[in-house]
């Protein structure tokens, strides 16, 4: 099955990006928004997980692959990463101003608004949970709701590698959401893009009284929205492309199991595709 169809004329390409697999879980969504909307999607599995790095050090991969992607053509960024969004987003809007962004915020307002017990719980990484925008969501939005936090260690590499019914995932979503089920939550709030990969197995988990929230048709429709805006002079190319920093046939092959989708994937390196300055015009600039 491919991602996408042959794009109509003049359409724009958009370019997006995550620490590994995770970002999928909105290339899905965006290909089912948007059908034959050409993207440009970079999984930096150099360097996964970002959750457990320092923001800092977040802000600087994201600012290089962001780099890269406006290089390539891109005329709209999707971080489709919440750790990312987290700690570059703001960052990413000042050095590149002419640049639309759309950045994952995790969905604690809707869970508020539609909880019944007063209690929700989120899954994401510590660097989301650290991050203003996390903070500023919470403080905006659920004031009146009591807000469980698990960080899940360990469940994004078990997604990484394709297990989304193993016995490790499964203990780490139980340890995550068992307490969250003994104080009551009756929402779910999935602040990781690789945790929508897991949903039967939470749902399982929770059973059919609690509800999981997946961001990424959000995003995607918040994406469709953006792109008719942006001027779509040039020549997008006539599919999605996958890269990654990474082994290029171990991320084909986990494509395959969580989309379905058989693609050629192309690998990038780091210090030879990203991270290069010297005689590049900065498009932030």
């Amino acid at each position: 099955m491919k991602p996408a169809a042959t794009p109509p004329a003049g359409t724009a390409l958009i370019g997006m990006f995550d620490s590994g697999v995770g970002g999928l879980s909105v290339l899905r969504a965006i290909a089912g928004h948007i059908p034959g909307q050409p993207v440009l999607f970079v999984a930096d599995q150099a360097h996964v997980p970002y959750g457990t790095q320092s923001l800092e050090t977040v802000r600087h991969y994201s600012e290089e692959i962001t780099r890269y992607l406006l290089r390539c053509g891109a005329g709209l960024i999707v971080v489709a990463c919440n750790t990312a969004s987290a700690a570059a987003l703001h960052h990413l809007r000042q050095v590149f101003p002419q640049v639309p962004f759309v950045g994952m915020e995790p969905a604690v307002k809707p869970a508020a608004e539609q909880t019944r017990s007063g209690v929700v719980g989120v899954l994401a990484t510590p660097a989301t949970f650290q991050g203003a925008l996390y903070a500023s969501v919470v403080e905006r939005f659920a004031r009146d709701v009591k807000v469980l936090q698990h960080t899940c260690p360990g469940l994004v590499e078990e997604i990484e590698a394709g297990r989304l019914q193993g016995e490790r995932t499964r203990a780490i979503l139980e340890e995550a959401l068992g307490p969250m089920l003994a104080q009551g939550i009756d929402t779910v709030v999935l602040g990781c893009t690789h945790y929508p990969f897991v949903i039967p197995l939470i749902q399982e988990i929770v059973g059919p009284g609690v509800r999981v929230i997946d961001p990424a048709p959000a995003v995607a429709r918040q994406a469709k929205r953006l792109l008719a805006r942006v001027d779509r002079a040039g020549t997008a190319p006539g599919r999605t492309i996958l890269m990654t920093t990474g082994q290029g046939e171990p991320f084909r092959r986990t494509i395959l199991t969580l989309l379905a989708w058989d693609v050629p994937v192309e690998q990038i390196a780091w210090g030879q595709d990203l991270g290069r300055h010297v005689g590049d015009a900065d498009p932030g600039r």
